[in-house]
């Protein structure tokens, strides 16, 4: 065994002799790097990849991640600011979704499962109730602050009055709740947003009124809903919509326009101006109408009656006594007068009529066109300087009548005159347009000029290329080809003793046996 080792090593050793020192440190080199790259890609694929799973976490909600990580044995790291844990990518996704599911991240707010853990066995008393109700209601509110668009982070503070069962629902008192929102960074909220918040607040507190709300941003900003003054925000994005709305108003009108006096005086020799006035007042009428059923008459429909008649008939009494003759008497006057038969009548009828009654909530258009006015600019057909008057009244009438459309529910009457000077037409030429749009055409001698530069700059470009191609080939044509070796010759005919004929050859194989070689090859392939 000791031998076949010797053997082995004796080989290896003389197999390395045989290499040049260059050899030698090329194959160290080479085997060098492929340990290196076979070590990195190694460390490389069995190196675990961290994904962060949970960013702005606060101490509370942190230490309960980690103690779930813990005690589930999956690694994790914890970034230097401590607000963010990583965990391998590989369960990032199931790591997730347990800590979803079992309520680990509160965002430092608690909600209504602080009710979930009684502090006694026998129960709670009712201050350690109000101080979870009140705690439980102000992380629910915190948390539903922080799932609204570009808030980070959010504290409430509400305050809610003890009920008195003496006062009525309007006598009691009201809640109130102060919340600073801090905003993520480069989030602006607008006034949409804002309302939001506060409504948000106002229906999750019962009794608190919009007024008795606070909101504050973490830069001492403070947030305002619409009703009491908080329309600053929005007035310029209102004012940028209704700017675009009318742009886009004046731009259909002279699209429409264009496009219909291009059939009458062909392509490309029409422009039109249009400016426009638009009231974006938007009005919401409530009519509370009456109306009769019988417009004939003036009338409902009868839905009830009730008639009542009553008569008596009977006998007066007799007259007695002598007029005027007693001591409390009135003189003239009788006692008593003589009266054979009585009778009364009474009729009374009522009756109940049904109207129509007609309600109606009337919102008008988000805008209304004050005023419009339409200039046109037509070229005149060739050969002439200016339109003739028929086509001019014609495009004149089409204008006015466009204008007296759009101007119909403006709530002003407008004459022919008064449309007329809302409407121009006059004729130009527009050369100019033509000749800048000629002077990039093919027609342009500064063009042709142009092309036929670039051609002859190509075409010399390509010569010298050809050029420098053939003079390569002619210089490899012109290298002289490698001479055939020459070989010893022997003159087997002048030689007439086969030993001499051995004894040159032998002396040819031992001084020069690649000549040898190839005399020998020679031989062969003649034959």
């Amino acid at each position: 065994m000791n031998e076949r080792i010797a053997q082995y090593r004796e080989r290896v050793t003389g197999y390395w002799n045989n290499f040049s020192n260059k050899q030698k440190t090329l194959l160290i080199s080479t085997i060098a790097i492929v340990l290196l790259a076979i070590i990195l890609l190694t460390v490389q694929f069995s190196k675990t990849e961290y994904e962060v799973a949970f960013t702005n976490l606060d101490a509370t909600d942190a230490a309960g991640i980690m103690s779930h990580l813990d005690s589930s044995g999956i690694p994790y790291k914890l970034s230097p600011d401590g607000t963010s844990i990583s965990v391998p990518s590989k369960e990032a996704s199931r790591v997730k979704v347990d800590v979803g599911s079992k309520g680990i991240v509160k965002n430092g707010s608690i909600g209504w499962e602080a009710f979930n853990e009684s502090s006694s066995l026998i129960g709670m008393t009712d201050n350690e109730f109000s101080v979870k109700y009140r705690s439980a209601l102000n992380g629910e509110v915190e948390q539903l602050l922080k799932r609204m668009k570009g808030v980070q982070d959010a504290k409430v503070l509400i305050n809610l009055p003890e009920e008195n069962v003496f006062a009525s629902p309007e006598e009691q008192q009201k809640a109130s709740a102060s919340i600073v929102i801090a905003f993520k960074p480069g989030y602006r909220p607008n006034q949409e947003a804002v309302d939001g918040y506060f409504n948000l607040v106002k229906t999750s507190i019962p009794n608190l009124p919009v007024e008795n709300i606070s909101i504050s941003s973490s830069d001492d900003t403070v947030l305002l809903p619409t009703g009491q003054g908080g329309n600053a925000g929005s007035l310029t994005t209102a004012v940028q919509e209704n700017m675009a709305l009318q742009k886009k108003f004046e731009s259909d009108v002279s699209r429409s326009v264009k496009q219909f006096l291009s059939k009458l005086t062909g392509p490309d020799k029409v422009e039109v101006l249009v400016a426009s006035s638009l009231n974006f007042d938007q009005i919401i009428e409530k009519n509370n109408l009456v109306t009769p059923v019988d417009t004939e008459n003036m009338r409902g429909i009868e839905i009830s009656a009730q008639r009542i008649q009553k008569s008596y008939t009977g006998e007066g009494n007799p007259d007695s006594g002598i007029p005027g003759t007693g001591t409390e008497d009135v003189p003239g006057y009788p006692a008593a007068g003589s009266n054979s038969g009585v009778s009364s009548e009474e009729t009374s009828s009522t009756i109940n009529y049904e109207v129509n009654r007609i309600t109606k909530d009337i919102v008008a258009s988000p805008y209304v066109i004050k005023d419009l006015t339409i200039n046109v600019a037509v070229e005149p057909p060739v050969g002439q300087e200016t339109l003739d008057q028929t086509t001019r009244d014609a495009i004149e009438n089409i204008l006015m009548n466009i204008v007296g459309s759009y101007l119909a529910d403006s709530g002003t009457t407008y004459t022919d005159a008064d449309l007329q000077r809302k409407v121009s037409v006059f004729s130009q030429n527009f050369h100019g347009t033509e000749e800048k749009a000629s002077s990039l055409t093919f027609s342009n001698p500064w063009v042709w000029g142009g092309a036929i530069a670039v051609l002859l700059v190509g075409a010399g470009i390509g010569a010298l290329i050809f050029r420098r191609r053939k003079n390569v080939e002619e210089e490899e044509e012109e290298l002289p080809l490698p001479l055939p070796p020459e070989f010893p010759s022997i003159n087997l005919e002048t030689i007439t003793n086969e030993s001499q004929v051995r004894k040159q050859l032998e002396t040819l194989a031992k001084k020069k046996p690649d000549e040898f070689v190839n005399l020998l090859r020679t031989w062969l392939a003649d034959e």
